[in-house]
């Protein structure tokens, strides 16, 4: 059994403010029946589909990010045994490449103070940061999106950090990122009059040239915007235009549900509920296009359930688990090469946003001790928290690692999520024929209150096999913990299988042929 709970020193810790219990009451279960198609058709998982998203600011402590940062190793290797580390944020607009401990800071250009953008700190990242880097890629089998400043750098610079990175990481550099949320840029780092998508490719192609003459073969993940899709398809539109481009290894872009802390809006029936997903279909939907008119993969850079640093009750609780499955599992049923979910230290996040996280000041608003607030993982979104000097994957971890199960598999094309809502219930599935044949399905039952009793219908070519079970569960929706529980295997007869999915859960059924 693999289980995520708070350590010892946490276990009498109050329970979030900021969240309702949300206690199931008993209701009659929903009745659903699949039939899964006969041939997987669809897009294909990738091993690295996990990743992770952080500042680029933790390089600041060269410790960090470091195979000597044993606990923080483990659980990366937990979630996850050929993840995607992201480096990026607000906070990689204002690092700066400090290749000696002689080298001098360079001057910056001015920038403007923006309510929850971050302040003009700037910080170095020494190449002793970048070769221990390489340690921890190494110490947990991951590779590397290495996200490098365009708000306040100049492409020399650029170029040179690149090179730097590129030499030490070798084969555990999977691209540069060049930019983060360009599309926010204005006020605080451009001139709102004269800030738009072609703008931004003409600054970009400056750096990634210059990158790519340092670094031959150089691979790029663009243009990392916040919000604004149509830039990818504005992009798109120019880019067959442009002469000898850089290569690009995945178009990116980030989202999450909703924010800030403060926004009542940001709750568990909404993050929960077939809308949240459909909006997320609606992005996918847009962001395919551009993709595919540009011949290149897509990738979720960054992304999690509350921006600017996650909200107490919602980011931090076992909704979060169901969210990040269902959330990671849709994007990959589309295409998608990957997801990152944000977060890591509290100091680095709330850096990258002002200063201080919204959460905080909403728990404090709503009376809670400081012993309260600080029972909570910060940033309260963060996949891997830390107490102390140990490492905590949170909820939110367990959604993606729980998605993960599917990686390698190639998705069977049929809408089981919307015979599943059918009949009423919260819920949504997922179908894959993985690489040693097994069939694997994936059923998230989001409803607060209605078990979903669900026949499997396999077809002939599972006329005798076996199924493994594996759960995803918390006692309650706002629960602080989440448990991944494998459940035996049980005989299937006929390629028929009956089960419950209890409200409130998950289940991971892989079916081997006999």
């Amino acid at each position: 059994m693999t289980t995520v709970t708070r350590r010892s020193f946490l276990a009498g810790a109050a329970a979030s403010v900021a969240a309702a219990h949300l206690h199931a009451q008993t209701a009659a279960p929903a009745h659903a029946r699949l039939l899964l198609p006969a041939q997987a058709t669809g897009p294909h998982m990738p091993e690295r589909f996990v990743g992770l998203s952080y500042e680029v600011q933790q390089l600041k402590d060269p410790s960090f990010f470091s195979s000597a940062n044993t606990g923080l190793v483990e659980q990366f290797k937990a979630l996850s045994a050929n993840g995607v580390l992201r480096l990026g944020g607000n906070t990689s607009e204002y690092e700066w490449w400090k290749p000696k401990p002689s080298s001098a800071e360079p001057q910056h250009p001015q920038t403007h103070v923006v309510t929850g953008e971050p302040q003009s700190l700037y910080y170095p990242v020494t190449a002793e940061a970048v070769r221990h880097l390489d340690t921890f890629l190494r110490a947990t089998g991951w590779k590397c999106i290495y996200g490098i400043g365009l708000g306040t750098n100049v492409p020399e610079r650029a170029a040179e950090e690149a090179a730097f990175a590129a030499m030490t990481l070798g084969p555990r550099l999977e691209y540069f990122q060049v930019g983060n949320e360009v599309d926010l840029f204005a006020p605080h780092l451009r001139d709102p009059r004269h800030w738009n998508a072609q703008i931004y490719l003409d600054q970009w192609l400056a750096f990634a040239r210059a990158i790519s003459s340092a670094v031959p073969g150089a691979k790029f993940g663009m243009p990392d915007v916040a919000s604004r899709l149509d830039w990818l398809t504005e992009i798109a539109q120019v880019w067959p235009a442009i002469q000898n481009p850089p290569t690009i290894a995945a178009l990116t872009h980030h989202y999450y549900f909703g924010g800030p802390a403060t926004n009542p809006k940001v709750n568990i029936p909404n993050l929960l509920s077939p809308d949240a997903m459909a909006k997320v279909q609606g992005m996918a939907d847009i962001a395919k296009a551009a993709a595919q008119k540009m011949g290149v993969p897509l990738r979720m850079t960054e992304g999690n359930t509350c921006y600017r640093g996650g909200k107490p009750g919602v980011s931090d609780v076992f909704a979060a688990s169901l969210w990040a499955a269902d959330y990671s599992l849709l994007l990959a049923a589309n295409g998608y090469t990957g997801v990152n979910l944000h977060g890591g230290s509290g100091p680095s996040v709330a850096n990258s946003v002002g200063g201080s996280l919204p959460g905080d000041a909403l728990l404090r608003d709503q009376g809670a001790t400081p012993q309260q607030i600080a029972s909570h993982p910060h940033p309260f979104y963060t996949p891997i928290a830390s107490f102390g000097t140990q490492y905590v994957m949170e909820p939110v971890a367990y959604g993606l690692k729980f998605a993960g199960f599917m990686t390698g598999g190639t998705f069977m094309q049929s809408d089981l999520t919307g015979t599943l809502q059918a009949t009423g219930v919260d819920a949504t599935a997922y179908a894959a024929k993985m690489p040693g044949g097994e069939t694997r399905v994936i059923v998230l039952n989001k409803d607060a209150a209605r078990d979903l009793a669900l026949d499997l219908d396999l077809g002939t070519s599972h006329g005798r096999s076996s199924v493994e079970i594996q759960k995803l569960h918390a006692p309650n929706l706002d629960s602080r913990t989440a448990t991944i529980t494998p459940t035996g295997s049980e005989h299937v007869s006929r390629g028929r299988y009956s089960t419950t999915v209890e409200h409130s859960s998950g289940v991971c059924l892989t079916f081997r042929p006999a």
